[in-house]
């Protein structure tokens, strides 16, 4: 049973990755496209930042998945490389959506943008498979349980 909870942590994981990167595509094509004093408005720094970090934790979010993907395929351990996956990945879901909307403004609210559905889909993430209280639980768990192993 716990094979199936912590198989779907990576799932979970997985879709999250998928979902931060589609918030950063819109942002990053919508940053492109909309003109404000004579430029596209990526020019402007807080886009600039806004889309490296969405970028950065994207990267992130998906090394941590690939990692929890090869100790499963492997057979080996794998609860809390599941666990930090899943929490990292789905908070970066949520904060590339609310990013997504500030860049977007206006328009992210508005169905055909999606960035909306982007923002309830992500917070559903956070929740399923275990919360994000419980991942920082089973991670802090495991870690003492490696320490204590390793007196």
């Amino acid at each position: 049973m716990l094979n199936v909870l912590n198989g779907g942590r990576i799932s979970i994981a997985a879709i999250s990755v998928g979902l931060a990167q589609d918030a950063f595509d819109k942002a990053l094509r919508h940053s492109g496209e909309r003109v404000q004093f004579g430029g596209p408005i990526r020019q402007f720094e807080s886009v600039q930042f806004k889309l490296a970090d969405m970028l950065t934790e994207t990267e992130a979010a998906r090394l941590l998945v690939q990692k929890a993907c090869l100790l499963k395929d492997a057979g080996e351990t794998y609860i809390k490389e599941a666990a930090m996956a899943k929490v990292f990945a789905s908070e970066t879901a949520t904060r590339n959506a609310n990013r997504a909307m500030q860049i977007l403004g206006g328009t992210g609210y508005m169905r055909p943008a999606e960035v909306e559905r982007l923002i309830r889909d992500a917070k559903i993430l956070e929740i399923g498979e275990g919360t994000s209280e419980i991942q920082r639980l089973v991670i802090a768990r495991q870690l003492f349980k490696e320490e204590g192993e390793n007196k």
